[in-house]
């Protein structure tokens, strides 16, 4: 008798996992990515770092000068610490404010990385660590190159501190916020779902507070809010999902569409027949959509849904409502994705590894659309236009996959993987 052919080995050896899983592999990870990120950058392709050398180093030096004082005597399009990094990156002086703040970033993913993978990481939270690895090269340079860059690793290290410092970590979360306001999800989410709710709100309260209070004492008035009404003002940009019946029509040769560059705002922006209507309508259904989430959120955690199972959900579903029911929209709003799914990932693996390997498609059409092809897009060729509407297309089923997990945890029906969760949030 022919002898039967030997078992084939796993594609994945117990070895090769401990390789992956220590920190010297992990961090050589980090660096790789970084390294092609920082180069990418620099090339020029596509000129990823043009609101870093057009805008954030215009604002730089005309608040160094006295100026200006954006946030203070001038309305400001971002909450006034937005400043911050926006500053810092002018420590070497303008000629090297580009390299600058690739390091900067790159310094506060570093920080944000090294909490996550820890001395020993385990097997969850090494995962975790190359999927966002993975996440930021599918993403590409734009990934480093905007304030929103910023705001992702300082999330991703406040939902981390929930666990053993959730003072702490919702005050990481509340200074984020005032830098771009998205991670004001993590705190409204945060309330909804965990029984700490009033100190998670405090530690908002005074840290906001002490912002506003200081910016008042420096003469801002009103302006520390001007934030708000800058976004409310815009008109209907390019690359949010609402824009595609525009885009498709200009792109099927139907005329009335526009695409065109507004100068103030510094995006671009599409009008037509119904545009006016489309963004009176937006902010409206954007607070409404963001309600029905809270109420599915509430509604969840009445029923006795924990936090650590609720939380990650609703606050991916928070930010995709954010994303996805706006008026605005941009690539670097993909680098929101990261904070959520790293905490999904952390605290409930396998529920989470289908909305991760969506959440890294989502960034590889968004590279595909910026920076490398985006004169496709302004055109309005039928292949971008394609491919930013597959994107978009991603995100809602990520918005109803999440909705529809918040759903079944308040009618006591199990999700899968629920009851292989690692208890990440301290109650």
């Amino acid at each position: 008798m022919p002898e039967s052919p030997p078992p084939a080995r796993p594609a994945v050896t117990p070895a090769s996992r401990s390789l992956l899983r220590r920190p010297v592999t992990l961090w050589a990870g980090f660096v790789l990515v970084h390294v092609v990120l920082v180069a990418l950058n620099l090339s020029g392709i596509g000129w990823p770092l043009g609101d870093v050398e057009r805008v954030y180093l215009g604002w730089a030096e005309g608040t160094v000068s006295g100026a200006v004082r954006l946030g203070i005597d001038t309305d400001f399009v971002y909450p006034i610490l937005a400043l911050a990094p926006i500053l810092a990156a002018l420590v070497f002086g303008a000629p090297l404010y580009a390299l600058t703040w690739l390091g900067l970033v790159t310094l506060l993913n570093g920080v944000a990385f090294g909490v996550l993978i820890g001395r020993r990481p385990g097997r969850a939270a090494a995962a975790a660590a190359w999927w966002w690895l993975a996440f930021l090269l599918l993403l590409g340079p734009v990934g480093l190159a905007r304030i929103d860059s910023v705001t992702a690793p300082l999330a991703i290290l406040g939902l981390l501190w929930l666990r053993t410092r959730p003072f702490w970590g919702a005050v990481l979360l509340s200074v984020a916020t005032w830098v771009k306001v998205w991670p004001v999800a993590a705190i409204i989410a945060l309330a909804v779902a965990s029984k700490r709710r009033w100190q998670v709100i405090g530690a908002f309260a005074g840290t906001s507070a002490i912002i506003i209070g200081v910016a008042m004492l420096a003469g801002s008035g009103l302006t520390i809010l001007s934030f708000v009404t800058e976004q409310t003002d815009r008109g209907l940009q390019i690359e949010a999902p609402v824009a595609s019946w525009w885009l498709w029509s200009s792109a099927l040769g139907f005329p009335g569409t526009v695409v065109y560059y507004d100068q103030e705002i510094l995006t671009y922006q599409v009008i037509g027949a119904g545009t006016d209507a489309a963004i009176a309508l937006m902010t409206p259904l954007l607070v409404l959509c963001v309600a029905a989430v809270l109420l599915l959120g509430w509604r969840a955690q009445r029923a006795g849904a924990s936090v650590d199972v609720l939380f990650p959900p609703l606050l991916l579903a928070l930010v995709l409502t954010l994303i996805s029911i706006n008026k605005v929209g941009s690539p670097q709003f993909m680098t929101w994705l990261a904070a959520p799914i790293i905490l999904g990932l952390v605290s409930w693996p396998r529920a989470w590894r289908g909305p991760a390997a969506v959440a890294l498609v989502v960034a590889g059409l968004t590279q595909l659309v910026y920076p490398y092809f985006y004169n496709g897009l302004l055109a309005t060729t039928p292949t971008m236009v394609f491919v930013l509407s597959l994107r978009n297309l991603l995100e809602l089923v990520l918005l109803v996959w999440m909705g529809v997990r918040v759903w079944k945890l308040g009618t006591a029906t199990p999700v899968p993987g629920a009851d292989r969760h690692r208890p990440i949030l301290k109650e």
